[in-house]
């Protein structure tokens, strides 16, 4: 064999290696996979996005895992709200995460989605720069502050404060913006303030130059944000799948409540394996104070969305009352209403 022979089959021997850790390491076989189950057999996939709001989804697949039954459904995550609406339109995502304001003017314009538990409850905040002259809410006027979304809880959050403090809409100026960016923006003075839901409040104040003004909690009792929606066809075929699925993430919103060591360990292996953040950054979040964001209950209930219903025709993003019933299915949160916290701790490979 020659020596350009020799070189010509290492080199493809070493591509082909290469390939082969590459196919190992970053592809999602399982999610590869699930696409030839048959439909009945698939598991569910579930859109969610690298916040604490929505720290249930990574968790369940974490712990789930443990179990005997194994992991209960594939977590894909997203950058964006907008990328998970189309991904949920299109079927490519079964379940997602999402805020309650874009859920209620999803189904209103016809998206066959159903409401079935939350995320959270709290975890949101305003924040200002510590050296900066907002002191008060009522120094916002004539400031710019960022929103994610004009389909998010933070917004409404804002207009409950303005209309408390006698702040009309024109007084402040709302500029969305994408979560991750609004901590360097607000160090770069190119807003004066933001409404975000965490760790991104968290963020700001661990970097020094951030001060949180206000806890969503004070001027809204009971703040909720992500909730949990479901395709009405997978409601209307798998019921039992959607059951599960609720079922774990009530488990481990139970869990998470349980004691600090449970989020702390959470906030490591989130941060690691989902979110890419830095656990120290989560830890902070989930426990400066420990009901800086919660986690149970979850069952949605239908004074907090005819609130959310009716601030979102209030601030024009939604053009009538829809009901209750129309797009949320209590079944499942009521199915969820027994289950108990996950039997899990760290260092231990096994959960029940």
């Amino acid at each position: 064999m020659s020596i350009k022979t020799k070189v010509v089959l290492c080199t493809l021997g070493w591509l082909a290696l290469i390939t082969g850790l590459h196919a190992y390491l970053n592809v999602n076989w399982a999610a590869v996979l699930n696409d030839y189950r048959p439909a009945q057999k698939r598991k569910i996939v579930v859109a969610y996005l690298p916040v604490t709001c929505q720290l249930t989804c990574p968790v369940t697949d974490y712990i789930s895992k443990f179990s005997l039954s194994g992991e209960i459904f594939l977590p894909r995550m997203f950058q964006g709200f907008p990328e998970i609406k189309e991904a949920l339109i299109s079927n490519r995502v079964q379940a997602a995460f999402i805020v309650a304001p874009l859920a209620l003017a999803l189904k209103a314009q016809g998206v066959p989605i159903k409401v079935v538990y939350l995320g959270h409850r709290y975890g949101s905040a305003v924040v200002v720069r510590k050296d900066g002259p907002i002191k008060t809410f009522a120094d916002m006027r004539g400031r710019t502050v960022a929103i994610p979304s004009r389909f998010s809880d933070e917004r409404l959050l804002l207009f409950r404060a303005m209309k408390i403090w006698g702040i009309s809409p024109g007084e402040i100026k709302m500029l969305e913006m994408a979560p991750p960016d609004v901590s360097s923006a607000l160090a770069a003075r190119a807003i004066d303030a933001f409404v975000m839901g965490e760790p991104f409040p968290s963020q700001a104040e661990m970097a020094g130059f951030g001060r949180v003004l206000f806890q969503a909690r004070e001027y809204w009792p009971d703040y909720m944000s992500c909730i949990l929606v479901v395709r009405q066809d997978l409601i209307d075929t798998r019921p039992e799948a959607v059951q599960v699925l609720v079922d774990g993430i009530a488990r481990s919103g139970l869990w998470l409540d349980t004691s600090k060591p449970h989020r702390e360990d959470a906030a490591d292996f989130v941060g690691r394996f989902y979110y890419n953040q830095k656990p120290a950054l989560l830890r902070w979040a989930l426990t400066k104070p420990m009901d800086r964001v919660v986690y149970s209950p979850l069952a949605p209930r239908k004074a907090d969305f005819d609130m959310v219903r009716d601030l979102m025709i209030e601030t024009g993003v939604l053009n009538r009352k829809l009901d209750f019933s129309e797009y949320t299915d209590v079944r499942f949160s009521e199915g969820a209403s027994i289950e108990t916290p996950w039997k899990y701790e760290p260092g231990v490979a096994t959960a029940q």
